[in-house]
């Protein structure tokens, strides 16, 4: 893999580069650095984005699933919330819960470069340890903008692709690192003890991308929410408790790219630390659904709208996406990320809402099944070599003879179509009222906007809890 030098610490071990003395050193000195305007604002899409997230997750299965996990270890330490409940526990407990409501189904962000869901995993953990300690709306944002800078790294440094081809999950590992991270300065740790919190990471860095085959979203929440998250604060907490431990897990004999690495770029932790933040090259999903189908989804919307289609005017639809994403989304079991099956829901309604990507029962109407047979999913080589652009072709072949054509190459929510302000609140407020109610879930969103003024996370969390 290409290893880029520019703006590198150049600090060696055993004649290797070390990221660690610089992302100690930026770890221990996040809270007081003042991030751009536009950090700020990407920031508290995504908080907003996870947040809701969390509150839709806390109903279906996989968070119905964590529910009963934290209430089944008894009475404990009322720490922390678990989101869109009225129950409170360890901080650890409420992380793990909450990450897996986060990515319970197929709502949150994604980092497409580092292939990793960031949100899902940093958010749960850096929101209980804000409560835990007390944490003002700046330090928030500021922690977690830390978190996905370096969630992102670590699996960049390990070149995502081949990594997961090998067995090994990314969505465990970069979040596993960025909650630790995000959790660790809001507790306070200096540079030493931030050295210590990425090797207690690095022990409880795992995960098996084998989470492909999870037929009920629910191990795949645990793998790519709960585990990071409970995992991250976890290594936080113990760190701040005067743990200490290896104090430079990236280098040395039997380090952690001895272990993981097969060409590691070992300096990519500590690159470009206060001058590239990797919140603003990660997407939010228009669409509650699998991120191999945002973009057929946009392009079959945008056809749907120009020609005033129907189910009724449509032959057969043809769908090319890169021939990556083919195992993840081919007629899976699961309806939200099933293509075939979205995109048949789609043409009948003529839009596609949260309730009908999580509707399994929907998999089986009849008229969603006769539109599904006329799909036909191929891999595309060009779209793969466009990766990590995650584009999608879509044709139409119409009952009139006419093909109908479109290529989405920016998805809705990404960097390059970036959605705004008011499209964010809509789709929040879709996952947020039915569990809180449209006041709640409005002052909820009106307590993101404004985070910056918050003096502790308290007026936050509590409109995060479910309503009596």
């Amino acid at each position: 893999m290409s290893h880029p030098t520019n703006n590198e610490p150049q600090t060696w071990v055993d004649g290797k580069i070390t990221p660690t003395p610089a992302l100690a050193a930026y770890i221990a000195r996040a809270l007081s650095i003042d991030l751009p305007d536009e950090v700020i604002e990407k920031a508290k899409f995504h908080l907003l984005d996870t947040l809701a997230s969390m509150v839709s997750g806390s109903r279906l299965l996989a968070g119905r699933q964590a529910i009963a996990f934290v209430k089944a270890q008894g009475a404990a330490a009322p720490q922390a919330l678990l989101a869109g409940t009225n129950l409170r526990s360890t901080a650890i407990n409420a992380a793990l819960a909450n990450g897996m409501f986060a990515h319970a189904d197929e709502t949150d962000d994604s980092h497409a470069e580092s292939l990793t869901h960031p949100g899902c995993g940093i958010v749960p953990a850096m929101l209980a340890a804000a409560e835990l300690y007390g944490s003002s709306g700046t330090a928030i944002l500021r922690a977690m903008t830390l978190g996905y800078d370096v969630c992102c790294r670590l699996t960049l440094s390990l070149d995502p692709y081949p990594f997961r081809a090998a067995g090994h999950s990314t969505h465990t590992f970069g979040p596993t690192f960025g909650a630790a991270a995000a959790a660790g300065a809001l507790a306070g740790v200096d540079a030493v003890q931030a050295r210590y919190l990425m090797s207690y990471a690095a022990q409880q860095a795992s995960g098996v991308s084998c989470w492909m085959r999870d037929k009920d979203h629910v191990e795949k929440a645990f793998d790519f929410g709960g585990m990071a998250a409970r995992n991250g604060i976890s290594a936080a907490m113990m760190v701040a408790l005067g743990f200490t431990g290896v104090e430079d897990v990236f280098s040395g004999e039997r380090c952690f790219y001895d272990a993981y690495g097969v060409d590691p770029d070992r300096g990519a932790l500590g690159r470009e630390l206060g001058s590239r933040y990797e919140i603003l090259a990660t997407s939010i999903k228009r669409w509650t659904v699998g991120s191999p189908i945002q973009a057929p989804l946009d392009a079959l919307d945008s056809l749907l709208r120009r020609h005033r289609l129907k189910a009724a005017d449509v032959r057969a639809i043809n769908v090319a996406i890169p021939h990556h994403s083919l195992t993840i989304v081919d007629n899976r079991e699961m309806p939200e990320i099933c293509l075939q099956h979205l995109l048949a829901a789609m043409l009948v309604d003529g839009r596609m809402g949260f309730n009908s990507a999580h509707d399994r029962a929907r998999m089986q109407d009849p008229e969603v099944l006769a539109v599904r047979a006329g799909i036909t999913l191929r891999g595309d080589d060009e779209l793969s070599r466009a990766m990590p652009s995650r584009q999608g072709i879509v044709e139409l072949l119409l009952n009139s003879g006419e093909t109908l054509r479109e290529h989405t190459q920016a998805v809705r929510g990404t960097p390059a179509n970036p959605m705004t302000r008011q499209e964010l609140q809509e789709k929040s407020l879709e996952l947020l009222v039915p569990v809180l109610g449209q006041e709640q879930s409005s002052l909820l969103c009106a307590a993101v906007w404004q985070l910056e003024q918050a003096p502790d996370a308290k007026q936050l969390v509590s409109l995060l809890q479910a309503p009596d």
